[in-house]
């Protein structure tokens, strides 16, 4: 599966887009409605103008449970992955085979859903076991004062955990945050990725510039992957592909670093190479 021809400092993977088309179902508590088709088709012609080889569906919480668009995406296109939503009760079977497809985790959205996932519970204890078992991580975004118990208990679960958009810290602490300062401290213990994401939905672009230099500052670029956040759900009239290419050289001014994020690190965790 060997990757497209690229500019020579174009990012190998995108670890973070959505796709999906306006007739899917949506949750009736959907925080955004899609005002067109951002469909694996277009998609895929994106990467090719910019030169990124391979891409990492995340999950959208609009469709819930509604995996199948996703899952045929993978099934088309071997240089993509992706998360799925699944319910705590889903069989190994049914696991195994999304595995098989393409799938690498579960996305666990705490954020704006009227019940929150309890990772506590009997139920969601038996799939981070089976995620576990499979080898797959957890990919989740949380809002600040939530995050340690989430990271507390995904790494008690002995499950891999991928952390969206720097982990959205509380706009008025900063890097202070708490829940910033724990992830911080859980990437440092090794089981914990984040992503350098979604920075035009910061306060401002001093700040995606400040938390990206902090976790530099703990990784060295290690545990950091790079998306695009495409196509820029409530921003999509305001963003370019090519400004979240151009972010990331703003954030990771140092080109064997953007390798390490873009390349190696999620090559690795996702693809197994």
């Amino acid at each position: 599966m060997p990757p497209v021809s690229a500019p020579a400092d174009a990012p190998l993977v995108d670890a973070h887009f959505h796709v999906y088309t306006t007739d899917m179902p949506i949750m009736p508590w959907a925080w955004h409605r899609p005002p067109q088709d951002a469909s694996a088709e277009q998609f895929v012609a994106l990467m090719d103008r910019h030169g990124v080889g391979y891409g990492v569906i995340a999950a959208a919480s609009l469709h819930g449970q509604y995996n199948d668009y996703v899952i045929r995406a993978l099934r088309r296109y071997p240089r993509l992955r992706g998360t799925a939503f699944v319910r705590p009760e889903t069989d190994m079977y049914t696991l195994e085979r999304m595995k098989a497809d393409g799938i690498v985790g579960i996305r666990l959205f705490f954020r704006r859903v009227p019940d929150p996932p309890d990772l506590s519970s009997p139920e969601y204890r038996l799939l981070l076991r089976r995620v576990r078992d499979l080898d797959w991580h957890v990919h989740t975004l949380v809002g600040g004062p939530a995050l340690a118990d989430v990271i507390g208990a995904v790494e008690a679960a002995g499950v891999k955990l991928v952390i969206d958009h720097f982990g959205r810290p509380d706009e008025r602490l900063g890097t202070d945050c708490p829940g910033f300062r724990a992830l911080l401290a859980a990437v440092e213990r090794g089981r914990t990725w984040v992503k350098l994401s979604g920075g035009f939905r910061m306060a401002s672009r001093e700040a995606a510039r400040l938390y990206a230099r902090a976790l530099l500052s703990v990784s060295g670029g290690e545990r950091l992957l790079w998306g695009s956040d495409w196509p820029f759900a409530a921003f999509e009239e305001q963003v370019t592909y090519g400004q979240t290419i151009a972010d990331l050289h703003d954030w990771v001014p140092d080109a064997a670093t953007r390798r390490l994020i873009t390349g190696d690190t999620p090559m690795r965790l996702y693809f197994g190479a």
